[in-house]
């Protein structure tokens, strides 16, 4: 369980009657996304309260009527997913900080701006979200919010999301090393030993990377290999 004084109320209201559960506000986000969080790593407390702030518990009659269960996990779980979580100001300034930056960086690295075919700069980005008045709600899904930003956005920038197929030939001494790191940085689509030991394959990666990519390569093989992007 969590320190009570890192705990805030989770709350659900049904059937007339009011719920509380003292949880993390950052553990009960990841649970709203489907991460599979023991419910005890998340609370302060095993109880469900009418009140929590004068440690009124919840009978059992209620939450059998309005559960339909008294089991603690089942309840919290339910309260976390559907509830309200109450933050204090700095704690949803926090948070909504951090998953602003979780948008913008996702966007930065994945879309493109069509007309030049290179990805937007993340302050463009963030200069833009901040004129259309992008809402972060901070217990969405980061899906769900790049989803959102981007119908926001394409009325006043040009961007997509798009993916770019490249052509690499690392020469044989920088061949074993280059595969490990391309196949973590790319989707290896096609590749091939050749004869002098040099590797060439096909990849795929989101656009707005494609100079971290060109980066990668050069670093890898110092500046030996050849790279082709494919239309």
């Amino acid at each position: 369980m969590i320190p009570l004084d890192d705990a805030v109320v989770a709350r659900i209201e049904s059937h007339g009657e009011r719920f509380e559960i003292l949880v993390d506000p950052d553990i009960a986000a990841k649970i709203r996304h489907g991460e599979p969080i023991d419910i005890e790593d998340a609370v302060a407390a095993l109880y469900v309260f009418e009140n929590a702030s004068q440690a009124e518990k919840s009978s059992e009659e209620s939450l059998k009527k309005v559960f339909g269960t008294t089991s603690f996990e089942e309840i919290a779980r339910r309260i976390i997913v559907k509830g309200e979580i109450h933050l204090t100001a700095e704690q949803r300034r926090a948070m909504i900080a951090e998953k602003r930056r979780q948008v913008i960086f996702f966007i930065a690295r994945n879309a493109i701006n069509p007309q030049t075919g290179h990805p937007h700069p993340p302050q463009r980005i963030e200069m833009a979200m901040d004129e259309v008045k992008v809402n972060i709600d901070p217990f969405r899904s980061l899906e769900e919010l790049v989803k959102d930003t981007m119908k926001l956005l394409r009325p006043l920038i040009p961007i997509k999301f798009e993916e770019v197929r490249i052509a690499v030939r690392v020469p044989a001494d920088f061949a074993p090393r280059a595969y490990g790191e391309i196949q973590s940085a790319a989707t290896i689509e096609q590749q091939e030993w050749q004869k002098d030991g040099s590797w060439v394959c096909v990849v795929s990666i989101p656009a707005g990377i494609q100079n971290e990519f060109y980066d990668l390569i050069n670093k890898i093989s110092r500046g030996e290999a050849e790279t082709k992007l494919i239309k």
